[in-house]
């Protein structure tokens, strides 16, 4: 069991949100891959996967590419076994060329609370280093940090 489970309120549904969020700042694979049901199918942006050791060699790619990243999630809407998210996240190339990328995603849950479906959009946007805005060390964002509607994301 992977609570919150659904049918989600506004309060379980942005609970499942930072839980997401935490555990994609943690960059480690195979715990975000625990999130999952061992057959969930993803689309991120272009790329079609299924299955944990899908997710897992995915996610490593990603974050040996992306590198210092950070991650703030918002929660969109909700509605029984579905949330939709916003996002942002920060991370720069081996080059050291800033980035934010911005995305939404779809989300759909089983009845044990993990995710059985996602979604996700994202897009890119290079920016200077000092246009950065997430500067909490790397790992979960503190409690007090900025939202992205408080960002102005």
């Amino acid at each position: 069991m992977r609570p919150p489970l659904p049918p989600f309120t506004t309060e379980t549904a942005a609970e499942k949100v930072r839980a997401a969020e935490d555990a994609w700042n943690s960059r480690d694979p195979e715990r975000v891959a625990l999130a999952y049901t061992p057959d969930c199918p993803w689309r991120n942006r272009d790329r079609f996967l299924a299955g944990h050791d899908a997710i897992v060699a995915f996610l490593r790619d990603k974050w040996d590419r992306e590198q210092d990243y950070r991650l703030i999630k918002e929660l969109w809407a909700h509605r029984d076994s579905r949330i939709a998210v916003r996002f942002a996240y920060e991370w720069h190339d081996g080059e050291g060329r800033w980035f934010r990328s911005y995305g939404n995603e779809n989300w759909e849950f089983a009845e044990d609370g993990r995710m059985c479906r996602r979604i996700a959009s994202i897009n890119d946007l290079a920016i200077g280093v000092e246009e950065r805005l997430f500067h909490w060390p790397l790992g979960t964002r503190p409690a007090d940090h900025p939202s992205l509607s408080d960002l102005g994301l």
